[in-house]
């Protein structure tokens, strides 16, 4: 039996969906964040020592990072499906994309996100707006600077093509899901009608419905 190790409000809402969209049978371990530091639980370092999600274990196999698990999944059960391109141009977009989400692009949000909530934690009232200005500094000066020309990246690429990899959705979209939700809740994305439209095929998908029915959808603010 596979079970998905799912901590709450993360980045394994993309396995689930993945897992829906294979049609396996897995079952789902919920985990709470840490109300004080909303971090993962100390349990989940029994299952793997980072104490991170996603964690997928599938018959005494443990499996971590979001991208390794995926490219499992695939090549153990996807044999018949679309979930991985087969023409070579399809097969490069789709390495690339399933990478550029983590490697390139949440490491710019997860930045601007500490930033925002900077502001917010308890500090005396004169230091507030010193940390507000530097945080607001920061964006402007670097991660805005950064992330702009890889929003056009992406809205150029879906204005060809339905999804990040050909005519067929693919694993690579559920990889790319994370970080654009939560640009989407942000307002990064206003600007950038394909790739709303591609977030809107993304809430069609009957697999992806159904991930959310059972884990529910990523909130990053």
């Amino acid at each position: 039996m596979i079970t998905l190790h799912h901590l709450e409000n993360s980045r394994s809402q993309r396995i689930a969906w993945a897992l829906e969209a294979l049609e396996l049978d897995y079952q789902i371990r919920h985990y709470q964040r840490v109300p004080e530091t909303n971090e993962a639980p100390e349990e989940l370092k029994a299952i793997h020592p980072l104490g991170k999600a996603p964690v997928l274990e599938d018959d005494g196999v443990i499996i971590a990072e979001s991208a390794a698990i995926l490219e499992y999944l695939v090549e153990r059960y996807g044999h018949n499906s679309t979930l991985k391109p087969l023409s070579d141009v399809d097969l490069r977009d789709y390495r690339y994309w399933l990478h550029f989400a983590e490697g390139s692009l949440m490491p710019l949000l997860v930045m601007q996100l500490l930033f925002d909530k900077i502001p917010t934690q308890p500090m005396p009232f004169f230091v507030r707006p010193i940390a507000k200005g530097i945080g607001n500094a920061v964006k402007a000066g670097f991660i805005q600077p950064r992330l702009a020309p890889m929003v056009a990246l992406m809205e150029q690429h879906l204005a060809k093509q339905p999804w990040f990899a050909g005519q067929h959705f693919t694993i690579a979209d559920i990889q790319m899901s994370f970080p654009l939700l939560a640009m989407e809740q942000g307002k990064t994305l206003a600007k950038s009608p394909h790739i709303q439209a591609w977030l809107e095929r993304v809430r069609e998908q009957p697999s992806y419905q159904k991930a959310v029915a059972k884990v529910g959808e990523y909130r990053a603010f």
